[in-house]
């Protein structure tokens, strides 16, 4: 999949593309508006980016992890390398040293990457702070003409680039969860 950006002051004409769109088969699930203004969004009715995407906690936390990863590795060969495993204490203090290790170093990752933006919209940060809206849709090569057409028809909408969209499998997801819900009594 790939992902389409759009910046526009105008939420009326997101709520429009997102209903054209919708009408023509992409699912609210590819559809996200990213703002400032919460309050807007909500009283627009559109599909808003979750509090905890707009910071940097899920890029961060990997980040921790694989630096902890490393670490606890390194503590692994260091006792082996100086023998300290054949002690009667054995591998288990440094076994556990190294899962304490990883589980610090991730924890922090993600402490510190809840602070930040997410690193996939920081480069809208100015437009967010003067009032601006991003709009983006995830989308299959096949829809691509669908969202030309459908863009096409507001001239006030600029578009800012393409990036990573989010992986097809999790979408399916939240398209069957969707239905799922919408089919429970």
């Amino acid at each position: 999949m790939l992902r389409h950006y759009f910046i526009s002051n105008d939420l009326t004409d997101f709520v429009k593309i997102e209903y054209e769109l919708q009408r023509h088969g992409i699912d609210a699930p590819q559809i996200h508006v990213l703002s400032d203004n919460d309050a807007a969004i909500e009283l627009h009715r559109l599909h808003e980016v979750a509090p905890v995407l707009k910071s940097d906690v899920v890029h961060a936390t990997e980040v921790g992890a694989v630096i902890g990863a490393i670490a606890a590795l390194f503590i692994l060969a260091l006792a082996y390398m100086m023998e300290w495993t054949e002690t009667t204490a054995g591998w288990i203090p440094f076994i556990f040293l190294a899962v304490v290790v990883l589980g610090f170093c991730t924890w922090e990752g993600g402490f510190i990457g809840i602070q930040q933006p997410n690193t996939h919209f920081k480069r809208f940060q100015a437009e967010l702070q003067q009032g601006q809206h991003v709009l983006f849709i995830d989308i299959e090569p096949k829809q691509e003409a669908l969202l030309n057409a459908v863009i096409k028809q507001y001239p006030k909408l600029k578009s800012v680039g393409q990036g990573e969209a989010t992986p097809a499998w999790v979408v399916r997801s939240q398209q069957l969860f969707r239905r799922f819900v919408k089919v429970m009594p």
